[in-house]
């Protein structure tokens, strides 16, 4: 028998073979790195799809004693409810509002501050630029809230003095609606857009050298290598990152927007979130609240997949 019978016969053999017999051959050959993946997907299965067994209470009356199948079905009374409520656009409003001006406020910092750092000619300077920047991230959200109260305090804030050393009247910023906002938005610029700097140096590190050696010859200026080689060089993480960020448009700091409640500032402060927890725990409206929380997942989740669909109809780089 010749080898090329041989091989026609093993070929044959092969493509006979069921897809799932040749996975389980192949899963055999590698299990050592089938073990290792195992911790991770147990902890996803445990602790992110289980949960969702409990979503149901969204559609149910909940009643501890009667557990979740023995609490009435009451169908999406509960989504009605809240999107009747008179507190729905307020807190629609607040959310959006904040996330919006955030994206477009603080999503291009760590961009500026990345292609800033990467010019910067000292690795001595550079280094130590990029540790004051990223130093903030590991500060507490209690120790910066507390930081923003002490600063804008109206009686012995730095910032009030301030005013006051220049004829101004002290300003009330914790309890004014209108200062909420910006409060929010620059403490989070200040403490988080340095470590997401580091994303987009790591990306400016891939870029080939040769590219910019090539632009030197030609004449290029660095505000031109910037724009025609480093822009484009990180555009793929920029819109993976863009994307990310519109999925979470209605997420919002729960713990920081808390802190940073008063009474006073409530018609600002108030977001979907905080809602959330005080109707669930404060409350003890648990189907209601795991409505509400339902309701925002799923508005993330379809912008999120809107996104990604208009981003890859864009030729660019997307999740999936």
């Amino acid at each position: 028998m010749t080898t090329a019978v041989r091989q026609r016969r093993r070929s044959a053999a092969t493509r006979g073979r069921p897809r799932a017999k040749d996975a389980a051959i192949r899963a055999f050959r590698s299990w050592q790195l089938y073990v290792l993946l195992a911790p991770a997907v147990v902890f996803i299965l445990v602790f992110k799809y289980w949960p969702m067994y409990g979503a149901q209470i969204a559609f149910r009356n909940y009643n501890p004693a009667l557990g979740f199948t023995g609490s009435p079905w009451v169908g999406l009374d509960h989504f009605v409810r809240f999107v009747q409520s008179f507190q729905f656009g307020r807190l629609l409003e607040n959310t959006l509002t904040i996330n919006a001006l955030g994206l477009l406020i603080a999503f291009p910092i760590p961009i500026v501050l990345a292609l800033i750092v990467n010019q910067l000619s000292s690795p001595r300077f550079k280094k130590f630029t990029q540790t004051v920047l990223y130093a903030p991230n590991f500060i507490s959200v209690v120790v910066v809230v507390g930081m923003i109260f002490l600063l804008f305090s109206p009686r012995a804030g730095v910032v009030n003095n301030v005013i006051a050393l220049f004829g101004g009247e002290p300003v009330f910023f914790m309890g004014d609606p209108d200062w909420f906002r910006p409060l929010y938005i620059g403490s989070d610029i200040w403490q988080n857009a340095g470590f997401s700097m580091i994303v987009y140096l790591a990306a400016l590190t891939a870029i080939d050298p040769s590219l910019h050696e090539a632009a030197r010859v030609d004449g290029a200026n660095k505000w031109q290598r910037i724009w025609h080689i480093d822009i484009p060089g990180i555009m793929p993480v920029i819109t993976i990152l863009f994307i990310l960020a519109i999925g979470n448009l209605f997420n919002l700091g729960f713990e920081k927007v808390l802190l940073m409640q008063t009474d006073l500032n409530l018609p600002t402060s108030e977001v979907i979130q905080t809602y959330v927890y005080k109707a669930g725990l404060q409350q003890a409206q648990f189907s209601y609240s795991a409505a509400i929380g339902l309701f925002n997942s799923a508005i993330n989740l379809v912008l999120l997949t809107t996104f990604n669909w208009v981003a890859k109809r864009a030729g660019q780089s997307t999740l999936w």
